[in-house]
């Protein structure tokens, strides 16, 4: 939960209901490819791995924790209302984000982000390659999922990726 002024941000899982908030979330951050576009029913589908921030009813910021592999999960799609950015609701959607890749078992969180300081203010660090071993990395080659794909570096995502920075937390 956070605090602005008088005005309550609450973060809840997310339901089929804020499937179109999330849709104008992600449209405000992927024309200028700061975030992946995805298709609505992707959004659909990927319901239980969202939470959303709310005040007063309005949907201001949503983010997904999917896991990836026994150990790892990536945080994905986290945005905020721009008319609301600079409040913290970004960093409440993330600490729960996290929350719950910990309760799931997860001790290593990843993302593909610019937004670098933010998350380094989260206890992300950069990183250089792909941090799973060879056998999973096999393993993972075998997801149809295009977010694993994007982790793994495949030359198919190479230009949704151009300019993103790999940064990994250790929970």
């Amino acid at each position: 939960m956070t605090t602005l002024g008088s005005t309550v941000a609450i973060v809840r899982p997310a339901r089929t209901t804020d499937v179109r908030a999330i849709r104008e979330l992600v449209d405000a951050y992927s024309s200028d490819g700061r975030l992946l576009s995805k298709a609505t029913v992707t959004l659909f589908e990927d319901v239980p791995e969202f939470l959303v921030a709310e005040i007063d009813g309005l949907v201001v910021g949503c983010g997904a924790v999917h896991v990836m592999w026994e150990d790892l999960a990536e945080v994905r799609t986290l945005a905020v209302d721009p008319k609301y950015v600079g409040r913290g609701i970004g960093s409440t959607i993330l600490i729960a984000l996290m929350d719950r890749a910990r309760a799931l078992g997860v001790t290593r969180v990843f993302c593909l982000t610019f937004m670098v300081r933010f998350f380094a203010s989260h206890g992300f660090h950069e990183i250089d390659d792909t941090p799973v071993d060879t056998a999973v990395y096999e393993q993972l080659l075998q997801s149809y999922d295009e977010g694993v794909a994007e982790f793994l570096g495949l030359e198919r995502v190479k230009p949704n990726t151009l300019g993103n920075h790999r940064m990994l937390a250790i929970l």
